[in-house]
């Protein structure tokens, strides 16, 4: 487990966001429907959205402290993120897109990565062949090989059918399991949630309604 502090609040237009949550967790789930703000912690931990005041703290480093007037970019956060839209550059086979940015001065050990996500055989494919579950796979391999603190993830089996999301999450649990890096990660799927998260917030218009364990 790590400790994270997500201590912040944001304005955009009419719509606020409040956090103050500070825990320990392994993958911390980010539930509600839709609107509630769950991109938008994920953006704002990222440093793609700056928030008005607040605190975030990933184990030991601070990424945000507008107190201490510390607010990092996004390259020196330390932090993967798979959006929603997995965004792989169709110019570049598997194999650059997974090295693409890769931090080998922090960077997980490549041949581990691709063989837990099992995408060994796909590198010299060209992104247009893969499947929608071999996109995810691939997407997961690129931010993890950025070397991070932290992986988010943005909902990122919304795209894929039941079936395929059950074969999905057992590479997410290898992930969480075998290579020990945190998550935060965003779903509206209950049962997605119950087997990859021992902590969950859910949020309903920006404000945190319940938190519990799931371990």
């Amino acid at each position: 487990m790590i400790p994270l502090v997500l201590d912040f609040t944001l304005t955009q237009g009419r719509f606020a966001l409040e956090l103050h949550e500070r825990f320990e967790a392994t993958v911390a789930a980010l539930v509600g429907p839709s609107g509630a703000g769950k991109t938008t912690v994920l953006d704002t931990i990222a440093g793609l959205r700056r928030p008005d005041a607040g605190e975030i703290r990933v184990g030991g480093r601070v990424l945000l402290s507008s107190r201490d007037r510390i607010d990092l970019p996004p390259r020196r956060r330390h932090v993967g993120y798979v959006p929603q839209d997995v965004a792989l550059f169709p110019h570049l086979n598997v194999r650059r897109n997974v090295l693409y940015g890769a931090n080998r001065g922090r960077a997980l050990p490549p041949a581990r990565v691709l063989s837990i996500l099992e995408i060994d055989a796909l590198l010299d494919r060209d992104v247009g062949e893969l499947s929608g579950g071999e996109r995810q796979r691939v997407a997961v391999a690129r931010a993890l090989l950025s070397g991070p603190d932290l992986l988010l993830l943005d909902e990122p089996l919304t795209a894929v059918d039941v079936e395929l999301r059950r074969r999905i999450v057992p590479y997410l649990k290898r992930v969480r399991d075998e290579l020990g890096v945190p998550m935060i990660y965003v779903s509206h799927a209950e049962e997605e949630v119950r087997q990859l998260a021992d902590h969950v917030i859910r949020l309903e218009g920006g404000r945190v309604v319940e938190v519990r364990s799931e371990k």
